[in-house]
């Protein structure tokens, strides 16, 4: 990417395959010709704690945590992280993927403050002038949400240089045998299913 940079940030709850997200990006951006830099940062994350990825791409990059609202892309594995991946990291005229499902913290389920709903989060993306998209298919498994983002991602031509051919082999390389038939239906369904809200 030359002098360019690129910055993607991950965002879900744990047990979600946040981790198993970031290692697959990270090796489809190697695999481009990238120059990446990440990390990961966890809450309590056995406990269903936020668990964050940040990926940057570009030779000048000195240091792989993405600062707030410099995003080039946005991918949440549930509503509500989608909504603070928006207020807190998107850059303007950004692009965001969610999975819509829920996953309440304890602070909803006690009654202190309510989920927000998918006309918030479109709402939040209209005010970052964001490209949006959110992605609900019937998933084998729910723990392949993950997948079903790559999915999307793979038909949007959102990052330089990414493909989805080059998605597809990584998870092939990343993936366990035993499953790997029924992610990458869930890949190429994902990507076949047009679900587009630009609110650009």
């Amino acid at each position: 990417m030359g002098s360019e940079t690129y910055n993607i940030y991950m965002i879900g709850v744990g047990g979600q395959g946040i981790g198993l997200m970031g290692e697959v990006m990270m090796r489809v951006c190697l695999a481009a010709g990238h120059t990446v830099h990440g990390c990961d940062t966890h809450g309590l994350a056995q406990r269903g704690g936020i668990v964050q990825t940040h990926i940057r791409l570009g030779d000048k990059v000195r240091t792989p945590r993405i600062t707030e609202g410099t995003a080039d892309l946005v991918l949440a594995l549930e509503r509500l992280e989608a909504l603070r991946g928006i207020v807190n990291m998107l850059k303007d005229g950004g692009t965001v993927i969610y999975y819509d499902t829920e996953y309440q913290p304890i602070h909803v389920r006690m009654g202190r403050m309510s989920y927000p709903s998918v006309d918030e989060v479109s709402a939040a993306a209209a005010a970052r002038h964001a490209h949006l998209e959110h992605v609900h298919i019937e998933l084998p498994d729910p723990r392949m949400q993950n997948i079903a983002l790559f999915g999307r991602l793979s038909s949007l031509n959102a990052i330089p240089g990414i493909t989805g051919d080059l998605i597809e082999a990584e998870i092939r390389n990343v993936v366990p045998a035993h499953a790997l038939e029924q992610n990458l239906e869930v890949f190429r369904r994902a990507a076949q299913t047009a679900s587009v809200v630009d609110v650009a």
